[in-house]
């Protein structure tokens, strides 16, 4: 094939109408969307697989339940520590060399969980890895506002989002056969086996995304100079931006105490959504299910369950572009179907259907929240105020799952944890629902 016929032409304008730009954005969504969907996977798997490990781990290392709800939450003070200098970083010297950097560490860290021994070596690497991967998930939400204007981000951040629950289908029956069957394999334990497996793809990935994506859409390569100067336009001309900047940009945007409300409810959010996803196998354990394999498959079900929600609910919430409504609906369910559950515990099919049920409302409401808040923060504010209401609601699973570990460790119930989760959930919605009340209330109309 000669070199002509593959050289894009730069010159070439865009076709007029609505199908044009379509077709632009689903040639950016192509390239973007899918590596970093599989990178936030490796992410989530690496965060959530010692829920899995645990059930073997606690067999032959002196592991209880509050050293492993301990361990499990440490991880979110090391990201909360350093999720913002990395927001910033990032907006210094670009997206490539910031994942580049992320998930080769985090990817060696999260290897190197397989030859813990001890509690404080748990403890330590836990807190690592928290260090390392700190910014990934922020610096994903800020990278998409360099390539899509408001009213697309939440399909987008949702699809992006997509990742956890997608991971956690695959997860509970990989992590369950890789306990099962590759126990005993080089004379090291299935959960150690399971730590190398699912660490060392992060860093092959990192230095995938270094090669192949681009910082901005003026680096895009595989763009015809229309098709950049319609992203760039469009970007520019973002209402939801342009109305949301404030006098004073970041600083402004530090003293606003709204942000801090808005942590609140990520710091509620995110500390019941992780304390449901490390103690889900116990949970399973605990309505009588013994085979490892049989927990990662039953596991499976409701996340399965959460893909589907997520996408409609996200693909709703844009097409009526509402967000606070729409997240306080999905609370609501998430707490309701974990009260059913409640009721139906040691009814194996009964249970499962009603998480499958909560499970809807907990993934759909963190793509919700987030697409809100990208709408509510200024471009000038955005590095920052992503990051820092991130970072803060990243404390809830710092806490949450220590004190689940507590609670199930002196009380031998998984329930009072769960109306704990419940709790945080409905308390949520609440929050969220009078803090956007009170930002429409003080911004102006979009025409």
């Amino acid at each position: 094939m000669s070199t002509t016929a593959t050289t894009i032409d730069r010159s070439q304008p865009l076709p007029p109408g609505a199908d044009a730009v379509e077709s632009v954005y689903a040639k950016v969504s192509r390239r973007l969307i899918p590596l970093l969907l599989i990178a936030y996977m490796i992410a989530f798997l690496d965060r959530i697989n010692i829920g899995y490990a645990q059930l073997q781990m606690k067999q032959t290392l002196p592991f209880g339940d509050a050293v492993y709800g301990f361990g499990a939450g440490i991880f979110f003070l090391g990201y909360f520590l350093f999720e913002v200098p990395s927001n910033l970083l990032l907006e210094r010297i670009g997206a490539r060399k910031t994942l580049l950097r992320i998930m080769v560490l985090w990817g060696l860290t999260a290897a190197a969980m397989a030859f813990v021994t001890t509690p404080t070596q748990f403890y330590v690497t836990r807190f690592l890895l928290g260090v390392f991967e700190a910014g990934f998930f922020p610096g994903v939400i800020l990278y998409f506002t360099y390539w899509f204007p408001s009213v697309r981000r939440g399909q987008v951040i949702a699809i992006f989002m997509s990742a956890t629950t997608i991971i956690s289908v695959i997860a509970g029956p990989l992590c369950g056969a890789t306990l099962k069957y590759f126990d005993g394999i080089g004379g090291l334990a299935g959960w150690q086996w399971l730590f190398i497996v699912q660490g060392l793809p992060a860093a092959l990935l990192g230095i995938i995304i270094f090669f192949y994506l681009q910082d901005r859409p003026a680096d895009a390569h595989w763009l015809t100079q229309a098709e950049k100067d319609l992203l760039e336009h469009n970007l520019t001309h973002d209402r939801k931006d342009i109305v949301a900047e404030p006098e004073g940009g970041v600083w402004k945007m530090l003293r606003d105490w709204r942000v801090y409300v808005l942590s609140l409810v990520y710091f509620l959010l995110l500390g019941a959504t992780y304390t449901m996803v490390f103690w889900l196998p116990t949970l399973i354990q605990s309505w009588g299910v013994k085979d490892l394999l049989l927990i990662g498959i039953y596991a499976a079900i409701p996340n399965a369950a959460g893909v589907v929600g997520m996408i409609l609910i996200g693909r709703n919430s844009d097409k009526h572009h509402e967000r606070r409504w729409h997240f306080a609906a999905c609370v609501a369910i998430a707490a309701v179907g974990l009260f059913i559950t409640t009721l139906l515990q040691g009814n194996l099919v009964g249970s499962i259907i009603a998480l499958s049920f909560a499970t809807i409302g907990i993934a759909a409401a963190t793509p919700l929240f987030f697409a809100a808040i990208t709408e509510y923060l200024s471009k000038a504010a955005a590095a920052c105020g992503i990051a820092l209401i991130s970072s803060l609601g990243n404390l809830g699973p710092a806490v949450s799952p220590s004190l689940n570990g507590f609670i199930q460790q002196a009380t031998g119930s998984t329930a009072y944890g769960i109306y704990l989760v419940m709790a945080m959930y409905v308390l949520a919605g609440l929050i969220m629902l009078a803090a956007i009340h009170a930002v429409s209330k003080t911004e102006p109309q979009k025409a």
